[in-house]
């Protein structure tokens, strides 16, 4: 694959932002008391990287679809070390939470144009791989990033991490300056071009099954320990060991399904993938407390969700050729609201009933999914010869 290490250094910088992103849950308690806040209030930390990431990032991308996508990286790479720096700082709640915003703005932004970018250094079989090495930055800051960045802040601080991300995060800004050519749009494309993709019932429909995998993921994701804890007699240490798994399964997915999906298709990878996660969720009811089962089943459920990513995104680029970058960041976009409305709607059901019924309510969203990837792909099918019978 050609520009391997950049790619690889693109996925470094996903990483770091991945990291600043979910590291709040690791120090939610040590941020609360330093800043003198309720661990509710806290939580906004969370709240605001998220909706910046999914509103702002898309509509400066809109805005900016004409710039050179390096100027663009190397912008938004700056204003992250720079919010991260100014994290340290920050000696009130309020003033951190507009370094956070600032956070989701870049790394959200970054994220999509590191993707879109990565599929312009390599070759057209390899786009797959590519996406999928970026996002495995992204999944592998939850397996790494967020443990071991809460461990840092026991020992240096919570502040003190903020300042290191901030200087590592320099590599892949120098990478960016001295590696990644100038990429333009061929032709302009105007703001009615990005907006008409909308239009398209394909699009439309892809970024749902994206709302509704990812929907599903949060559901049982977000809970997966107090499920556990209520469905069997497993110990904290076994659940410790089985979520250190699922989370090592989410970056090999991520790697297994960038190379699917250029080896196979994103179509037959997300119908997999689907498949997958539907199948796992109806063992995880019957595999009761056993712990070999327990940990089997998840396992597979994360590889299946993770690698369903990447050969979604590459299938959105396939789509939209001249504009990739808007299409997956509306796919961003709605990945965020998957997250929220998961854990949303997890909570809600775990008020009204019990932790048991969350993997019910997310098979339903992924079955609604896979169902509508089904539709897509045979309407899309059926628009194809249709054409070709015209054609003919």
């Amino acid at each position: 694959m050609k520009n391997q290490t950049v790619v690889y250094l693109l996925a470094l910088a996903v990483f770091l932002i991945g990291t600043i992103e979910y590291i709040i849950t690791g120090i939610i308690q040590m941020v609360a008391t330093d800043l003198t806040v309720s661990t509710s209030v806290a939580g906004l930390l969370v709240t605001s990287f998220a909706l910046s990431a999914a509103i702002g990032a898309p509509i400066v991308i809109a805005l900016t679809i004409n710039f050179d996508r390096k100027k663009i990286l190397l912008t938004m790479l700056t204003v992250f070390i720079i919010s991260n720096l100014i994290t340290f700082f920050s000696p009130t709640f309020e003033m951190v939470l507009f370094t956070r915003i600032l956070q989701g703005l870049s790394g959200g932004i970054v994220t999509v144009v590191a993707m879109a970018v990565a599929t312009r250094l390599v070759e057209k079989e390899k786009r797959g791989n590519a996406i999928g090495i970026i996002l495995m930055g992204l999944s592998s800051s939850l397996v790494f990033g967020v443990p071991i960045g809460t461990f840092l802040s026991d020992i240096m601080g919570w502040r003190s991490l903020f300042i290191l991300v901030g200087l590592l995060t320099l590599i892949p800004l120098i990478v960016v300056y001295r590696s990644v050519p100038t990429i333009k749009e061929r032709e302009p494309v105007t703001m009615g071009m990005q907006l008409s993709i909308l239009k398209d019932k394909r699009i439309v429909m892809a970024v749902v099954i994206t709302l509704l995998y990812i929907g599903g993921y949060a559901t049982m994701f977000t809970y997966l320990t107090p499920f556990l804890q209520a469905s069997s007699d497993l110990t904290i240490g076994e659940i410790s060991g089985i979520l250190f798994l699922a989370g090592i399964c989410s970056f090999l997915g991520s790697r297994v399904g960038g190379i699917a999906a250029d080896k196979k298709g994103p179509k037959f990878t997300i119908y997999i993938g689907l498949s997958l996660q539907v199948v796992m969720l109806l063992f995880l009811t019957a595999v009761g407390g056993n712990l070999v089962g327990l940990t089997a089943v998840i396992m597979i459920w994360m590889v299946a969700t993770w690698s369903t990513s990447p050969a979604q995104q590459l299938y959105l680029v396939t789509l939209v050729p001249k504009s990739p970058d808007t299409a997956l960041s509306v796919n961003t976009s709605f990945i965020q609201f998957g997250f929220a409305l998961g854990s949303g709607l997890g909570g809600l059901v775990i008020s009204v009933s019990s932790v048991l019924s969350v993997s019910w309510l997310g098979l339903g969203m992924i079955v609604s999914a896979l169902l509508m990837a089904v539709m897509l792909f045979t309407v899309e099918r059926t628009s194809k010869n249709n054409q070709l019978t015209e054609n003919s």
